[in-house]
């Protein structure tokens, strides 16, 4: 007998036949990262339009803020997160330590710089190439910035889809502050991790490979979103 074998096996049959604690875990780990994206969405955006238009003395250790944050490692995120959320901690009479708010809440943190950064980038590539004309309409900077926005959404969503990505497959900061608790907090990383330390490995594989078709699927429109506009193109490259 094939270990593998016989896990990927059972695996496979767990995911034809929907088991019930799969489509759970799965269920929450696209809830929560889908809300942490929109949350980082929107303060990255805000920040990256800013730091693209901003004439500020700090702009420039704010973009090297920014920038220096994209490789913050996600541990180090739980740890200020269940700082602040823990009993003693400033926040800690909202009772939001180890539910699922903690995990959003963790995760918008880990990618609101990705956020900021990449939409700063398509704004000054967006600008570079067709600011002037907007100027010449008499379009102030918040504005052409702005339209900008609009004319690159197919960039704006490939940032969105990449944030996505970061999110769902991150482990670290969600187990910290989620406590990684059977039909509350587990998600598909914590799930994966805690799972194969018990030994069930069928279970462990078949959320892994559920990541994996997630995280694929994103990427597969990404690259499609990255065909359709040349300035998304210029900001990943």
């Amino acid at each position: 007998m094939n270990p593998f074998v016989d896990s990927l096996r059972l695996a496979l049959d767990l995911i034809a036949h929907v088991d019930s604690d799969l489509l759970h875990i799965v269920g929450l780990s696209l809830q929560v990262s889908a809300t942490a994206c929109a949350i980082g969405a929107v303060i990255g955006v805000s920040l990256g339009v800013w730091l693209a238009i901003t004439r500020a003395p700090v702009r420039r250790a704010a973009v090297w803020s920014v920038d220096t944050l994209l490789a913050l490692p996600s541990v180090v995120v739980g740890l200020i997160v269940y700082l602040l959320l823990t009993r003693s901690g400033p926040l800690g009479s909202l009772g939001l330590l180890f539910t699922p708010a903690a995990m959003i809440v963790a995760q918008s943190i880990l990618v609101v710089p990705l956020f900021a950064a990449l939409s700063r980038r398509l704004v000054l590539d967006g600008l570079r190439e067709g600011g002037d004309q907007l100027r010449s309409f008499g379009a102030g900077p918040l504005q052409s910035a702005l339209l900008m926005l609009v004319h690159e959404r197919f960039g704006l969503l490939t940032i969105g889809l990449t944030g996505f990505g970061r999110a769902v497959s991150e482990v670290g900061a969600v187990m910290i502050v989620g406590g990684n608790i059977e039909g509350f907090t587990r998600v598909m990383t914590t799930a994966i991790a805690l799972e194969t330390s018990k030994g069930d490995l069928p279970l462990a594989l078949a959320l892994g490979v559920v990541l994996l078709g997630v995280v694929g699927g994103v990427n597969v429109v990404i690259g499609l979103m990255q065909g359709r506009s040349p300035v998304a193109h210029a900001a990943f490259a």
